[in-house]
């Protein structure tokens, strides 16, 4: 499990980082405050949709790990060229969605100070939603014949030329103009690029008839879009409310915007780990039922369970113990560090539960069970998180505090409801 585990966690992580450097950086500009608000802002209006696809394309995760599984190479790279047609039919409609909702910014009430530069940045990082609809179908490939490192390489590299775009385009280094958050936005664009073309030369090399016999067919298409819609759709649910409550975040005083930005970037680092290991458990769940062995499938997931808790322990006890040097990292500003640190106290106590939720999705994923996880996310962050931390915050006065009790009440729920799914799964599995 580690050995599929880490590479996986690294990738989500260098992935995450993207969003990191992008939110430090913005940060070193004249109105900090207001600059890493318009960029969450803006980030969360694309990513609502971009997750969306993304969670579509993990459909592949049981097709393609069953197929490696009971050696049918000619099904898996039926299942990724299908994949790619997907990529196709899903990314014009996203990305038009992405345009249409800008107006709602205003309707919600974020103020103009944060919302113009928040749209302009969207417009900007609208144009790397194929890209990376097609790098998610490439890397569930990967991942799915278990050849994991190279999508941890091939994210460090893409991490390295944002770096440096960051550098040249928010400033306005190596003689190009300075775009500010914009700049920041076209980065991402381009270092997405090279992620596309890292992980295509990374297929070429472990699969050199990959591109050659791709034969995507009408019943894959359908069966792909049968898995990945529930799984799109609960990772959707899930991104969404966080978006949702960015937004709402930005009705309140800037300070309070940036402080939620900064813990909820702390927080969604440190859920990267859990997010690869559940890819992981996704493809060795799958792999092992490929191979007709669901005592070696349920093992697979409760492996992945206990180092998703062990681990989340560990990340619970640094956001009580160094709030403020971490929500240092991002500003100097003493008025946002105080408010984040008080955010990183409530991020610690929904540690487990956000990897426990991730992780057993992940397991459920590989069993082919995408649905289940749809449903508690739906009823649990929509249905009562969300709701709450709306009463809490602007009826009851707590402000952006309110919205984080919210959410944590709504993971805990998820959690004890999706591993009390998998451990029925599993043993439904074995009787079977």
């Amino acid at each position: 499990m580690l050995r599929i585990a880490v590479p996986l966690a690294l990738a989500e992580l260098g992935w995450m980082a993207m969003s990191v450097v992008d939110n430090i950086m913005v940060g070193r500009l004249p109105d900090p405050a207001a600059a890493i608000g318009a960029a969450s802002v803006g980030s969360a209006l694309f990513y609502a949709l971009a997750i969306f696809g993304i969670g579509i394309m993990s459909g592949l995760d049981p097709l393609v790990s069953r197929a490696f599984g009971a050696n049918n190479w000619e099904e898996a790279r039926g299942a990724m060229a299908s994949g790619l047609v997907l990529c196709g039919l899903v990314s014009v409609p996203l990305m038009a969605v992405v345009v249409a909702a800008e107006p709602m910014l205003a309707w919600i009430g974020v103020r103009e100070v944060v919302r113009v530069p928040a749209v302009a940045f969207s417009r900007v990082l609208m144009w790397s939603l194929p890209l990376l609809l097609v790098q998610a179908v490439l890397r569930r490939y990967l991942q799915g014949i278990h050849h994991v490192r190279p999508v941890a390489y091939a994210i460090v590299s893409a991490n390295v030329v944002n770096l440096v775009g960051n550098w040249a385009l928010i400033y306005g280094n190596l003689g190009l103009p300075a775009m500010g958050i914009r700049g920041s936005a076209l980065s991402t664009v381009i270092a997405r690029v090279w992620l596309v073309v890292a992980m295509a030369l990374a297929v070429h090399q472990r699969d050199p008839d990959a591109f050659r016999h791709m034969r995507p067919t009408r019943a894959r298409l359908v069966e792909l879009w049968r898995l990945g819609l529930p799984a799109g759709v609960t990772i959707g649910l899930e991104v969404a409310v966080f978006n949702v409550s960015t937004a709402l975040a930005g009705r309140l005083d800037p300070v309070s915007l940036a402080a939620h930005t900064i813990a909820l970037n702390a927080a969604a680092v440190t859920y990267m780990v859990p997010l690869g290991v559940g890819s992981a458990a996704a493809v060795s769940v799958g792999k092992a039922l490929g191979e007709g062995n669901p005592v070696k499938a349920a093992r697979a997931g409760w492996t992945a369970i206990g180092l998703v808790v062990a681990f989340e322990i560990c990340s619970a006890v640094m956001f009580l113990a160094i709030p403020g040097p971490i929500a240092r990292v991002y500003t100097a500003d003493p008025a946002v560090v105080s408010a984040s640190a008080a955010l990183f106290l409530i991020a610690a106590a929904f540690q487990v539960f956000d990897g426990l939720q991730t992780v057993a999705t992940g397991a459920l994923r590989g069993m082919g069970d995408t649905t289940t996880a749809a449903v508690w996310n739906l009823v649990c962050y929509w249905g009562i998180g969300l709701p709450l931390g709306v009463w809490l915050c602007f009826g009851r006065g707590w402000g952006i505090r309110g919205i984080w009790v919210g959410l944590c009440l709504a993971l805990g729920l998820v959690a004890g409801g999706l591993v009390d799914a998998w451990r029925r799964s599993e043993r439904r599995a074995k009787t079977t």
